[in-house]
Parts: structure tokens; C-alpha cells; sequence
């Protein structure tokens, strides 16, 4: 089977969606190497993530064949599908190609979120509009529709109207590093190259309005100062998060708040994880919640908020706080730090989640099941 993916993300896009990506295919040829694999992007650049997908005769790279690159990815690719004989065609963030139905070509497109349809404050005017055009002749036209998350699909069908049964829900993986856990002295040493505290929160993710990171501002200055830990934030941001240091020296918390930009490789943002107290992920909207995932297959306890998608990241035995309410969170915080018992239940039974739901094998076979029942 020649399988053709859409990879603009996966040689452009550093996080989120390039991540997704390049882990898919990646699982796809591992696990299935006799089949082929051909990356279709506008312009293919060497990122230091995406070297294995240049330096190996097991992908096959294709660029543009027109200098307007925007209207190649949309519609002229199907010319360069065909003849390269692609049988089934894969769109790995959100989209398809014009006229792809008609070629004979089967296709899939992953759905990731429809957060402009449901937080449209988050997006100007004609980014929904464009967005909105995009996705709903994606899913329209697609043969299957895979969504990254049970919420996801719930909003396809409600915005879209599409059939449930065009629908699977396969839930996204981690980065490899995450399965596998990191020993006490490598924990010790990111600890002490990032000047890390002993005890501490942890926030990981953009830090913009809908990751929602003011809430945990607001919680911590209504904690005692006994209970108070330091902060850490992983995340960069722009106004937002000018918006969230100002909170913060409102309420005199800037010496209990610890920020990181740029973490020189992943396998220390493990570290800084497994070292976490609890993660607080307090998100207004998730298509997924991939922060959330990774902290439980660290070993740590999680605090999230009650919306979207988050509960099926996180599981039964995280905790859920309403997220306009930091009185919620600030209790949670304090269970947190003084239930011991309650901690470490957390974290083994949100490991053990983990594995179950989000093991990179079963979710790679979920994917390939779906392209067999398409091409053979």
C-alpha cells in the first residue's frame, strides 16, 4: 500500500501539530515497514526533528511542483497523488485536498480540535471563516474521519452533522521518551542545571487566555503562606503572559514563580514532570490535553480543569476543578501537599491509565486498522 500523508506539519511545525505528525508516521513505519510511505509538504526543512524523515530511504519526500505553494497543497497535489499511484491519502491537521474524492484516492483526515467553533474569542473574524471552509469540507469529504479525542468527535458531529460511524476516536501518543521513566540522578542533574526548588507546582503549555494559567495565580494568593510551594511555568507566550506577570507582582508572588523558556531537550522536561508535586492544567478547551498524558506517564499526580476533553487524558483518579473557580483549585492544591497517601494513589493509577489508553502500539494498529478497511 502507498500511503500518502499531508506533512507541511511535519517538517514546518516544531510543537502540536508537526509533533503529531511526525510521531504518527513515524509508529506507521515501525510497525508496519513494508508498506510506503511518501510525505507530501509545500517545502520540506530540516528541522532537528525531522532528520530521520531526510536522512532514510523509508520515507519518500515530495515537494511543490508549483511555485504557489498554498494553492499546490490544496488542490494541485491530487496531480502529484495520482501519479505518484498514492492509494490512500492521509490529512494530518485538519484538511484535505480539493477534488481528492473524485481521484479514487481513499482519504483520512484527523480532526484535532474545533476550538474556533467553540471558543471563537480565541480567533479573529477570518481565521474562523477560513478555519470553518477548511474543516467542513474535510470532514464532508473524507472517507474516515479520525478525532483525537471523544469531546472532539461529540463537536464534529454537533457543528458538522456528521454520521458517528464516520468517526474513530483514536486518542494521540506521547514523544517515545515519556514511556520509559528517568532514574533519580538524571532527575537530580535537570534539577540542578534549571535551578529547580525542591517541592513545586508545575504548569506546562502556551501560555496564552485559554490555558487559563491566571486561574492558578488567583489560587495561590489565596493559599497561607505555609502552603505555599514555588511555581514552575514551562511555556512561552506574548500579551498574555505580560498580563499573568502583572497578577503576579499584584499579589507579591514573584519569588515563589520559577520561568522556563527553552529547555535544551525534552527528556529534562521528563525530569521536570517526574519532580512535580502535581501538574495544574486548568484549561478553558483541549482537544486532547497532551501535557496532561505526559505528566501521568511520569509519575505525577495531575489537577485539571472539568471541561472538554481533559477527562480523558487524565482519567478517574486526577482531580477536576471547575476553572473560574481558584477557590476549587486553591483546595485541591492544599490536598495536594498534604495527603500523601492520596498523592501517590494518583500517580500510580494514573500511570498505569496511561499505559493502557495511550500505549504507541495500540494506537499505531488503530490507525493502519482503519487504512486496511479503506484500501484492502
Amino acid at each position: 500500500m502507498k500511503i500518502g500523508f499531508d506533512a507541511k506539519r511535519l517538517f514546518c511545525n516544531t510543537t502540536g501539530l508537526g509533533n503529531y505528525s511526525r510521531s504518527l508516521v513515524h509508529n506507521l513505519q515501525h510497525f508496519h515497514p513494508e508498506q510506503s510511505y511518501h510525505l507530501f509538504s509545500p517545502e520540506a526543512r530540516r528541522l532537528a526533528n525531522t532528520e530521520a524523515f531526510f536522512d532514510s530511504d523509508k520515507f519518500h519526500t515530495h515537494e511543490s511542483s508549483v511555485r504557489l505553494k498554498a494553492y499546490w497543497r490544496s488542490f494541485s497535489i491530487v496531480n502529484d497523488l495520482k501519479k505518484s499511484g498514492i492509494d490512500l491519502y492521509h490529512g494530518l491537521s485538519n484538511e484535505l485536498p480539493h477534488k481528492l474524492q473524485q481521484s479514487g484516492i481513499k482519504s483520512v483526515v484527523t480532526i484535532h480540535d474545533l476550538i474556533f467553533k467553540t471558543n471563537p474569542e480565541t480567533y479573529s473574524l477570518s481565521e474562523r471563516l477560513v478555519y470553518d471552509k477548511k474543516f467542513q469540507y474535510a470532514c464532508h469529504h473524507a472517507d474516515k474521519i479520525v478525532a483525537i479525542s471523544e469531546n472532539t468527535k461529540q463537536d464534529i458531529i454537533r457543528f458538522y452533522g456528521i454520521d458517528p460511524q464516520k468517526i474513530e476516536v483514536i486518542y494521540q501518543v506521547c514523544n517515545p521518551i515519556f514511556y520509559q521513566l528517568r532514574s533519580q540522578a538524571e532527575n537530580e542533574s535537570v534539577r540542578q542545571q534549571y535551578h529547580l526548588p525542591d517541592r513545586y507546582f508545575l504548569s506546562v503549555g502556551s501560555v496564552e487566555a485559554r490555558k487559563n494559567v491566571k486561574l492558578i495565580i488567583k489560587a495561590y494568593q489565596q493559599l497561607e503562606q505555609k502552603d505555599i510551594i514555588p511555581l514552575v511555568i514551562v511555556g512561552k507566550g506574548g500579551h498574555y503572559k505580560e498580563e499573568v506577570k502583572a497578577m503576579i507582582s499584584q499579589y507579591q508572588l514573584t519569588q515563589h514563580i520559577v520561568w522556563l523558556e527553552n529547555l535544551s531537550h525534552n527528556l529534562h522536561l521528563q525530569s521536570i514532570y517526574q519532580m512535580a508535586r502535581a501538574v495544574i492544567y486548568p484549561s478553558f478547551y483541549e482537544g486532547f490535553g497532551l501535557p496532561i498524558a505526559e505528566a501521568l506517564l511520569s509519575q505525577t499526580a495531575v489537577i485539571a480543569a472539568n471541561t472538554s476533553s481533559l477527562k480523558e487524558a487524565g482519567g478517574k483518579n486526577s482531580i477536576y476543578i471547575d476553572p473560574n473557580d481558584a477557590t476549587e483549585l486553591a483546595e485541591a492544591m492544599i490536598k495536594i501537599l498534604n495527603d500523601e497517601q492520596l498523592v501517590n494513589k494518583m500517580k500510580l493509577t494514573g500511570y498505569e491509565y496511561a499505559h493502557q489508553n495511550f500505549d504507541t502500539q495500540k494506537k499505531t494498529e488503530e490507525m493502519f486498522a482503519i487504512y486496511k478497511s479503506l484500501v484492502i
